[in-house]
């Protein structure tokens, strides 16, 4: 039986203003109605499976598991990274978790992050690659190259294996250049490197222990010391932190006598650009692709994504425009990898623009930091129905809470009280306070925050219903 291993870590700093650290574009609905995770899972729907398994980042938990609710999508759990190790640990975590119940699946590894068009051709190598994965080998899919890319890598196939729908792995190559990569094309021996597997858990974990003994170790003593915790597989932080870092074609797949390549055409695309996204979209007929409320005059061959106002262009040719509440991205669409530039640069001033967005989601809702200043910041809140924030104090800041809908239930010191809209109460600094929607439908507040310091670490919580440790 085939286990889907869905691998749903990254930052996807190269979609900037849209991705951001906290919410990566796996996390995006970049095409259609569904974001890229749930539109992994979907694909899934066209073979025979085991519910998903998936792999993310401690940070991005709530994201992974609210989204794959909202679609109804059933896991077999939700391995949480306390610290990101690049692939190769990341499928030994799945590979011996899969293997606690005594199973030994195939461990289909996707990016949550991918665009596939031909949904049958691909659900069509995958059936072909199970044989091979049977027979222990260790299969990567080589997608058929349409252009001379040279922003993947690639693999060359060897010998052909039994029934030709698969091929032994002459060389996995770096990203070439553009020369190079048109004699790969022409070649006919070359295909991009999708980065998706099948094999079974113990083949991968059986060659990861004679190639990379040390990384099987510690995932092995991770894995050795979990927790349950709701849908979440908490691991071992101290073993894991302890694991070497690596992809897995450098761990493993270059290593391995026993890879193997089945080609895949099926319109993928891991979507690494803005260029990358304006190629894979459906465009008019100028060649432009417009998401949200965008007037175009006299332009052409562009990508323009309006978040939240209106956006408008004039003459433009190959370019990306990109607006969000908080930040607005102008490019020539030859120069969008330079977007990583950008992200390394707000980092070093240490601006909080490449890590969020002005509206954070949180388990119970979303807060949208409407307005700040120096020693204010105003806040349109909104708590989900059963939700509750934290109890918790600030050291540093006061705060008013005025109800704009719905029903809010507050602690405010040694007092409960229940708030309609138009009512208001008052926090002082120090004091023990909690916000809950006991209500049927959304609640909606405005948060007027004063005081010396106003940042989000200053929060000392007593009891949290979603285990966080910081963040509110």
């Amino acid at each position: 039986m085939i286990l889907p291993v869905i691998m749903a870590g990254g930052s996807g700093s190269r979609l900037w203003p849209l991705s951001r650290q906290q919410l990566p574009k796996q996390f995006l609905t970049l095409l259609g109605d569904n974001s890229m995770l749930q539109t992994t899972a979907k694909r899934l729907n066209g073979i025979e499976h085991l519910p998903a398994l998936v792999i993310c980042n401690e940070e991005h938990r709530f994201s992974v598991a609210e989204q794959l609710r909202a679609d109804a999508i059933q896991t077999s759990g939700i391995i949480l990274e306390p610290v990101g190790r690049n692939t190769a640990p990341a499928i030994a975590l799945a590979a011996i978790q899969a293997l606690k119940n005594g199973d030994d699946p195939l461990l289909l590894v996707l990016a949550a992050d991918h665009v596939i068009k031909d949904e049958a051709a691909f659900c069509a190598s995958i059936e072909q690659a199970i044989p091979f994965a049977n027979a222990n080998k260790l299969v990567t899919f080589g997608i058929v190259p349409t252009a001379p890319e040279t922003g993947y890598g690639y693999i060359k196939r060897g010998d052909a294996q039994e029934g030709q729908t698969g091929f032994t792995v002459a060389q996995f190559v770096e990203k070439p250049n553009l020369a190079t990569a048109n004699e790969y094309l022409v070649s006919g021996e070359y295909y991009w490197n999708s980065g998706m597997f099948l094999f079974k858990a113990s083949t991968y974990l059986a060659e990861l222990k004679v190639h990379r003994p040390q990384m099987f170790s510690a995932c092995e003593q991770a894995m050795a010391d979990t927790q349950a915790d709701l849908d979440f597989i908490r691991l071992n932080k101290a073993a894991f932190e302890a694991c070497p870092d690596d992809s897995v074609d450098y761990a493993l797949m270059e290593k391995t006598a026993q890879a193997v390549v089945v080609p895949m055409d099926c319109g993928w695309s891991d979507v690494g650009s803005w260029s990358a996204l304006w190629e894979v979209s459906d465009k008019d007929e100028y060649g432009n692709v417009c998401r949200g409320d965008v007037i175009n005059i006299d332009t052409r061959n562009t990508y323009v994504n309006a978040t939240e106002k209106l956006v408008t262009t004039i003459g433009l040719d190959d370019a990306i425009v990109v607006e969000t509440k908080d930040a607005i991205l102008v490019a020539k669409q030859s120069d969008v990898q330079q977007v990583k530039n950008i992200v390394e640069q707000l980092k070093a001033e240490e601006r909080s623009e490449w890590q969020h967005h002005r509206e954070v989601y949180r388990p119970w809702g979303k807060y949208d930091s409407i307005d700040n200043g120096e020693r204010f910041q105003v806040k349109r809140i909104t708590v989900k129905p059963g939700e509750k924030l934290s109890i918790q104090m600030h050291h540093h800041r006061a705060e008013h809470w005025i109800v704009v809908s719905g029903t809010a239930k507050v602690t405010n010191g040694d007092n409960d009280i229940l708030l309609t809209e138009n009512q208001s109460t008052y926090i002082p600094v120090g004091v023990v306070h909690a916000l809950e929607n006991p209500g049927k439908v959304p609640l909606e507040l405005i948060e007027v925050q004063s005081g010396s310091y106003l940042g989000e670490d200053d929060i000392v919580r007593f009891e949290d219903r979603y285990g966080r440790i910081e963040g509110k």
